[in-house]
């Protein structure tokens, strides 16, 4: 029986979601499909998209830009969020709340919400065989890329954690925020400070901004050294990797962690784990 997965987006034909799905589906010998879904960047277009999905037998669905918060804010009401997309304030990941099915037939307020990001994040830096265990760790950048992570860093027992920002007050409302709303977080050493004034030894630096998509580069401190550094984004050269490199730093960009967190979605939907490293080097 052919189980039906989609991802939705707009835009939406860059994805490369169905190929990474399908080769975890060889890996497990199970039978998908799974396909790219166009949306309207509207609330009533997203709504009936999911709706027709589920109610139509699909088993899971991704969701990338610009939906994350839309799909947040529909399970908020709907189905329930998983602690992960509670902190992360967005969902990536939809599929069904059993517990709500009437009679196992799907409804509207079955659809729960999961993130799976920064749980992606972590695994791939752990395949790399890079210390999280009792690191220091710092991220730069206070949007939505860095709060999705914080937590799973933190569950990944890290001993120290700085939240850097080109703007200060917005990575320490992010800080106060968070720390509110999980008893994790507010227990966790977390320290604040501007791009600028990041400075000292740490074992591992994520860059968690778009920066060096433009190729731009950030205002980093030259009294700043990591043994790792890594950046969210990938598919191009990152300043912010080439920085680090030079100073004999590990690197790595973040198209494992694009791997990570879907081999998670697909693992919360079939129960099957994959072994992620043999798909990155696949594609």
């Amino acid at each position: 029986m052919t189980q039906h997965f989609i991802v939705i987006g707009n835009p939406i034909a860059h994805s490369k979601s169905p190929e990474i799905h399908t080769l975890f589906a060889a890996q497990t010998g199970l039978k998908i499909s799974y396909q790219r879904q166009y949306c309207p960047d509207d609330v009533a277009s997203f709504t009936a998209v999911i709706e027709a999905f589920f109610h139509g037998g699909g088993v899971g669905a991704n969701v990338t830009v610009p939906f994350k918060q839309m799909a947040y804010e529909c399970c908020a009401a709907r189905g329930g969020l998983s602690e992960h997309a509670k902190i992360a304030g967005a969902v990536n990941t939809l599929l069904l709340n059993n517990a709500l099915l009437k009679n196992g037939t799907p409804i509207a307020e079955a659809i729960y919400g999961d993130n799976t990001d920064g749980q992606g994040l972590v695994n791939h830096i752990t395949s790399l065989n890079w210390p999280l265990k009792d690191a220091r760790v710092a991220i730069i950048g206070a949007g939505g890329a860095a709060r999705g992570v914080i937590l799973p860093l933190i569950e990944a027992g890290i001993s120290e954690l700085t939240l850097a920002n080109r703007t200060l007050s917005k990575v320490t409302d992010l800080v106060n925020e968070l720390s509110a709303a999980s008893e994790t977080i507010a227990n966790q050493q977390i320290k604040t400070c501007s791009t600028e004034a990041l400075s000292g030894a740490f074992d591992i630096i994520i860059n968690a901004t778009s920066i060096g998509l433009s190729g731009d580069t950030l205002p980093l401190n030259d009294a700043l050294s990591c043994g790792y550094a890594y950046d969210m984004m990938y598919g191009r050269a990152l300043p912010f990797l080439q920085h680090f490199a030079k100073r004999g730093a590990q690197t790595s960009d973040g198209y494992g962690m694009l791997i990570g967190q879907a081999a998670l979605s697909f693992e919360r939907w079939t129960g099957h784990k994959v072994d992620v490293a043999q798909v990155i080097d696949s594609l």
